[in-house]
């Protein structure tokens, strides 16, 4: 009985990582980090400002007493906390970077993405009458050396 050799693991891994997709995503990783900076200071730097002249830039201070007696901060506070304003302020965090995400990168690459989709999309078209026509006019040519053949045969 023969036994199949089975692929040894740095065949696989290396196979793994020949993988296209293994590629893209190493990529999409590295300018995700990279984007992520210019999310945090479009953040930081202008939504929070805004946010702070409404209200609180600080939200962390915010919190509800579940068990007295509550004093003091960090290590030293006494009782027990529920932290909400924290929760409230990573909330508001997400939410204020999912619009900036969506609005400054994903709306506009969809539009443009959608545009250049209508002008190909209109190109072939124009592909299609072209050819279309230019059929039309093979077969008017076809029909008018049959008809010049049938007359000219009538004449002999």
């Amino acid at each position: 009985m023969s036994e199949k050799k089975q692929p040894g693991v740095l065949e696989g891994f290396k196979a793994f990582l020949m993988r296209g997709n293994v590629i893209d995503l190493a990529v999409a990783v590295v300018i995700g980090a990279a984007f992520t900076n210019i999310v945090n200071s479009v953040v930081k730097g202008i939504i929070n400002p805004l946010v702070g002249a409404i209200g609180t830039k600080n939200l962390d201070s915010y919190s509800s007493c579940l068990k007295d007696p509550c004093a003091g901060t960090g290590d030293t506070a006494t009782g027990i906390r529920i932290m909400w304003g924290s929760v409230l302020g990573a909330t508001l965090s997400f939410v204020i970077t999912a619009a900036v995400v969506y609005f400054l990168m994903v709306l506009p690459m969809s539009k443009f993405l959608a545009r250049q989709a209508a002008r190909q999309k209109a190109k072939e078209g124009a592909q299609e009458v072209i050819e279309v026509s230019e059929l039309e006019v093979l077969k008017e040519i076809r029909d008018a050396l049959v008809a010049q053949r049938g007359s000219g045969n009538s004449r002999h």
